[in-house]
């Protein structure tokens, strides 16, 4: 159950005017809780939208719930309905009010540290034990938790939440609406390095940065590298999950999505609208098609060059073949021991012949 703040409590009304929906019972019982519907207590708001937890709405002790608005109840409710057009999408528009009622974080600690060649606009927050360095520009509304670092020259803007701990590196571009979970490093040198004549490895200085547009978020603890010359780029609408390594030069097309635990090596270009799995790996210098989809745990290591190919395996290939693949695969115990049994066959044959 999620708790609101103690001055949060809403009627079912007012629900209703902000879903546009319309109220079956009670249009002045009052929530200020969130709650599934299973453990719905009194003063709580929950929905139903799975026809699976249709039980649940005759039992909850919840004062409202959200409803489609053809429900049809079979016996008596004790909740306050409020019935809208798509439950469930109500439901996420109202969790996330109560995100950003959550997150409403004005003013700037006095233990921040802000140069004073950066400046920052409207509205912002910046939390304890932050650091922003020089020639730093900070849009409206920004909201900047304790213990992140922002080095010179950055530029962060409007609406973007950076949660506690995250790095950005100097010189880097982080566009409006933008989320970095706890723990991202943006900017950090790209892993490059030169065998020299003793063969050791001399170190290529890493002077790009990263360009991050609107509407990307960045999960916790993933990293994306400068580039060694010119800019990492994420494009609008991408969606990093945690622990996502992005490496120097890379380029991410508008609204791809990654899975956790996935690696992208240096200078590929990944195409807009791609879906990849978990744990995937993607060799560098490579170009991945618009629409790409690649399972979890595949490897790709060259071009993926036709659109809207679904891939699998290591290395990945086309999902049809994969699977028949894969039949195959299994039944190889099988195939060996009617192999075996071939053979001797055969040679009892040939033994036969021979004599």
């Amino acid at each position: 159950m999620l708790p609101l703040q103690a001055d949060m409590e809403f009627t079912a009304k007012q629900i209703a005017e902000l879903l546009q929906g319309t109220v079956d019972g009670n249009a002045e019982a009052k929530v200020s809780r969130l709650s599934k519907i299973e453990e719905g207590t009194e003063g709580s708001l929950t929905f139903l939208a799975n026809p699976a937890y249709t039980q649940f709405i005759y039992t909850t002790n919840a004062s409202v719930a959200i409803v489609n608005s053809d429900f049809v109840a079979e016996k008596e409710i004790s909740a306050t309905l409020v019935r809208v057009e798509n439950a469930y999408a109500s439901f996420a528009k109202l969790l996330e009010v109560y995100n950003t009622i959550q997150r409403n974080k004005v003013g700037i600690d006095s233990h921040a540290f802000i140069e004073s060649s950066s400046s920052y606009g409207a509205d912002v927050y910046i939390g304890a034990f932050t650091y922003i360095g020089k020639n730093v520009k900070i849009g409206d509304r920004a909201k900047i938790y304790p213990n992140v670092y922002v080095g010179d020259n950055c530029t962060i803007g409007n609406d973007t939440t950076i949660f506690p701990g995250t790095q950005i590196y100097s010189d880097c571009v982080i566009g409006n609406h933008v989320t970095l979970h706890a723990g991202c490093v943006i900017g950090a040198d790209g892993f490059g390095f030169q065998p020299n004549s003793e063969n050791n490895y001399q170190k290529v200085a890493q002077i790009g940065n990263v360009i991050i547009e609107d509407h990307v978020d960045v999960g916790a603890n993933s990293s994306i590298d400068r580039a060694t010359l010119g800019s990492t780029i994420i494009r609008k609408g991408v969606k990093l999950d945690n622990l996502i390594q992005i490496a120097h030069n890379v380029e991410i097309g508008e609204n791809t999505v990654i899975a956790a635990q996935t690696g992208v090596a240096g200078s590929t270009k990944i195409g807009k609208n791609c879906m990849i799995g978990g744990q995937v790996g993607i060799v560098g210098h490579l170009t991945i098609a618009d629409g790409t989809k690649i399972a979890a745990q595949s490897g790709v290591g060259s071009n993926i060059t036709k659109p809207n190919e679904i891939l699998q395996g290591s290395p990945a290939f086309g999902i049809g073949d994969y699977k028949r693949t894969y039949v195959v695969f299994r039944k190889l115990p099988d195939l060996e021991r009617k192999i075996q049994d071939l053979e001797k066959t055969i040679a009892s044959l040939r033994d036969k012949a021979s004599s």
